[in-house]
């Protein structure tokens, strides 16, 4: 199945007026791929055919699967290490006097906030911490809420955590990981689109993930977002982003304090 140029830039509109993500004809490919599962779901032949009834329906709920659908999600445990050997370095070196809060902002299905959590488990051990993850797809919260993984996204995970911090699966479950049940009640997700407004009750954090997601947007959206999530870290806190992902030139009131790592001033 194919897509019409017209059909294309209608529904990455959509998409884009959604997300904030702006597909460029380059991604045409991964569009016809995502969507032809969901075309043939709708009894439709054709993607131009689907993508037609879609847009005329405005169906929340099919809308919401096709948002899923071109939401990119590739992830794994302990993606770009430096960040979490920085932040194990500042955990030993300033260990909290409170409670300590961490924000995935961007935690796709979870393995960015699981990968936190077991830091601050090894760091921290039983004192007062929590991670949040938020995501705009609701499926891969979903997913992330299930803790359960492919055995192929622990790659760059420790064994000693591996053994640790979670469970092999067996029989129907083999080639899978469970996170142990008491990492997973210290950490909890919700659908937020970074786009919007921040649910009012998400309130302030030490230290805020947002890396790997910046890419996907131009620079007045990229300072938009980060302005928006500025709002929610503590005046000492740190921000830290995709180690490809540049704040230089976005007029931001943050300074940068290691590679990738931020936090107020400028």
């Amino acid at each position: 199945m194919t897509l019409s140029t017209a059909s294309f830039e209608a529904v990455t509109a959509m998409f884009a007026r959604v997300s904030g993500i702006r597909l460029s004809p380059a991604k045409k490919p991964l569009v016809e791929g995502r969507l032809q599962r969901m075309a043939q779901d709708a009894g439709h032949a054709r993607l131009d055919d689907y993508v037609h009834a879609l847009l005329e329906a405005a169906d929340p709920k099919e809308l919401t699967r096709v948002v899923d659908k071109l939401t990119t999600n590739e992830t794994y445990f302990f993606r770009e290490p430096e960040h979490f050997d920085h932040l194990r370095q500042l955990l030993r070196d300033q260990p909290p006097d409170g409670p300590l809060r961490v924000w995935s902002a961007a935690s796709s299905s979870g393995e960015e906030a699981f990968s936190i959590a077991m830091l601050l488990a090894e760091e921290l051990g039983r004192r007062d911490w929590s991670v949040i993850g938020t995501d705009l797809s609701t499926a891969v919260v979903q997913q992330a809420q299930r803790a359960l993984y492919p055995m192929e996204r622990a790659r760059n995970l420790p064994q000693a955590l591996l053994k640790r911090y979670c469970l092999r699966g067996e029989g129907d479950y083999a080639g899978q990981l469970l996170i142990q049940r008491a990492l997973r009640e210290r950490v909890s997700f919700r659908c937020a689109n970074l786009m919007q407004e921040m649910p009012r009750d998400l309130g302030q954090f030490d230290i805020i993930f947002l890396r790997n997601v910046l890419i996907y947007f131009d620079p007045p959206g990229k300072a938009r977002i980060v302005r928006r999530v500025l709002a929610h870290l503590k005046p000492d806190g740190l921000l830290y982003t995709g180690h490809a992902e540049s704040l230089a030139n976005l007029e931001l009131p943050v300074r940068s304090v290691a590679p990738a790592v931020y936090t107020h001033g400028g």
